[in-house]
């Protein structure tokens, strides 16, 4: 069982199982935003993170998805070293992906997209758990507003570029890191990789498009 943690294999199948879980978390986070934008009243958004911010089972689930998130950090960086350790003896080896070009910048989308990931936790989570986000109180129950704060970073121009630049970088990260962990899973032949591709291609479309048109309806709107 300690191979799991310790042999290259192992390392690259946590962190692929890591990768996926985060992927289907940036679905569903996403469909949460679009509430945003979605419904005319802020209360609608406000609610959800209340419920959000106040169950058990979402407070249990945070804990799993830093886990996910430290996990997946940790043997990226384990793997990226090895890697840049053994560059001098490696060998090429035929696939049958396009992500060459993809993988070459995986460690810089990857800072830049952890950058990116503190700013935004320190703008809104880290403000509201130490209790320094707007209030509204609604039929005698207090709400973070985060519907107010969301608006007023979304007015600000170079905030809304830095935002969908961020996402940006974060589909290119995505585009190999998707293709990589079912590759991880044993996808790695002619038969799937066409098909995984495809659904990189939507997968990353999708995320960026939809975390991307929040800022901008919200700026022009």
């Amino acid at each position: 069982m300690s191979g799991i943690f310790t042999s290259s294999l192992g390392k690259k199948l946590l962190m692929s199982l890591a990768g996926i879980f985060l992927i289907v978390f940036l679905l569903v986070h996403m469909g949460l935003n679009l509430l945003l934008i979605i419904y005319e009243d802020p209360m609608v958004y406000n609610k959800v993170a209340h419920f959000m911010s106040s169950s058990i089972l979402i407070k249990i689930f945070e804990i799993i998805l830093f886990g996910g998130f430290l996990l997946h950090i940790i043997y990226a960086l384990i793997l990226q070293i090895q890697n840049w350790i053994a560059r001098p003896s490696r060998y090429n080896k035929a696939n049958y992906s396009n992500t060459s070009f993809f993988s070459k910048f995986m460690i810089h989308t990857a800072i830049i997209t952890l950058t990116f990931l503190v700013i935004h936790m320190m703008d809104f989570y880290i403000k509201a758990k130490l209790g320094h986000a707007s209030e509204i109180i609604v039929d005698g129950v207090v709400y973070h507003d985060f519907v107010s704060e969301v608006v007023d970073k979304f007015k600000i121009l170079p905030f809304v570029i830095f935002y969908i630049a961020a996402f940006v970088f974060l589909g290119f990260h995505l585009m190999h890191g998707f293709q990589s962990a079912f590759k991880t899973l044993g996808m790695d032949n002619r038969k799937y990789t066409p098909v995984i591709q495809v659904l990189a291609i939507f997968y990353c479309t999708l995320v960026v498009a939809g975390y991307s048109i929040i800022p901008v309806i919200i700026y022009f709107s």
